[in-house]
């Protein structure tokens, strides 16, 4: 991703729904609708489960809805698909926690991803059932929660 789309403010929707005709032109409908510019599509159908699946992010720049209008706005659309929809917003970065175990490599690939605005969220929790990565999370200002765990415990400590 270059320095210009990352500087770009865009909404991305998440869809998945029944497949049925004309679902592209009614979404993307709705953001030329209000003055919105599609910068990013994605699309695919589940043939066996009947199941549309879109990812659509588009330029908030001379989008004539407020974006707390957004979601109630598409909803009046996705209801009558019986849709169901997420919302983001590229300038508000996900809180995420990483699950690791002793293996170092990708807890350290995602956050020097995520120092180097590479991987663009907040990381405050790491989370391992090993306590040799703890230094790591202190390293990066992420809290570290040990999860201890034993054959005895392990079902229980799995489903927390």
């Amino acid at each position: 991703m270059g320095n210009r789309e990352r500087k770009l403010k865009t909404a991305t929707l998440l869809i998945s729904c029944p497949d049925q005709p004309g679902l592209v032109a009614k979404i993307a409908n709705f953001i030329y609708a209000n003055g919105g510019n599609i910068i990013h599509a994605d699309q695919h159908t589940d043939f066996e489960k009947g199941l549309f699946l879109t990812r659509i992010e588009w330029q908030l720049e001379n989008f004539n809805l407020p974006r707390e209008l957004i979601d109630p706005a598409f909803g009046a659309i996705a209801q009558p698909l019986q849709a169901e929809w997420q919302l983001h917003f590229s300038d508000t970065l996900p809180r995420i926690a990483i699950w690791v175990s002793k293996q170092d490599h990708c807890l350290f690939d995602l956050l020097w991803r995520q120092k180097a605005k590479e991987f663009l969220a907040e990381i405050p929790l790491i989370i391992s059932n090993h306590q040799e990565l703890k230094s790591v999370g202190e390293e990066f200002g992420a809290d570290f929660y040990y999860i201890p765990m034993t054959q005895e415990n392990k079902a229980e400590q799995e489903a927390k």
